[in-house]
């Protein structure tokens, strides 16, 4: 149980994410979904796509503070078999900071090839995205999904978080099938998660 001190440096670290994100949103708000962190009961939901059967490594796309990193991580994914891309450099040093075993790559996730570099055919075993694809036309969004499903095996999924009713990828514009995960009330705002696989043939 924490005690008086616990507490406080809880809460200090909550807030202190809390005015990172906020200043990210700010600074850049078309990068940033929402002027607060996801919840981490949201966050464990995303997670639970992860197999760790598959002996493929994760990769995380907008990690922002890292609460998602976080529950990957708890999750049992090792931190060398986490890949997290991230636009913002500011958000790049604390993912660092915070989690130095992971692999943490400053660059755009619209643009995987360039930001991964040498590792741009590694297959992964999933995909958790919270870049906030509202922000960017639908033709970027269908490019963003069907470019993912190239780099993990037919079946496996994406994780996508939006705060809109729909899916922020619709259907019939790609190679993909879309599957309602959750719908999370307890986040702020209140979270729908979305799935994207690619049909296997």
């Amino acid at each position: 149980m924490l005690r008086g001190s616990g507490i406080r440096k809880t809460l200090a670290a909550k807030f202190d994410d809390e005015l990172k994100f906020f200043k990210g949103w700010i600074d850049k708000p078309k990068t940033v979904g929402s002027i607060v962190p996801t919840s981490s009961i949201t966050a464990r939901r995303m997670a639970s796509v992860v197999d760790l059967r598959s002996g493929l490594p994760v990769l995380e796309l907008g990690p922002g503070t890292g609460v998602i990193t976080k529950a990957i991580l708890a999750r049992g994914v090792q931190p060398a078999n986490l890949y997290a891309v991230e636009y913002s450099a500011d958000f790049v040093r604390h993912l660092n900071r915070l989690y130095p075993g992971v692999n943490v790559i400053q660059g755009d996730a619209f643009n995987l090839d360039d930001t991964l570099g040498a590792l741009k055919d590694q297959k992964f075993d999933s995909v958790v995205s919270g870049v906030p694809l509202l922000n960017f036309p639908v033709k970027q969004r269908v490019k963003y999904v069907n470019d993912l499903l190239d780099r993990i095996p037919a079946g496996r999924p994406i994780v996508q978080i939006t705060y809109g009713p729909k899916s922020p990828v619709p259907p019939g514009q790609g190679d993909y099938v879309i599957e309602h995960l959750d719908f999370v009330f307890r986040n702020i705002p209140p979270a729908q998660l979305w799935v994207y696989r690619r049909r296997k043939h």
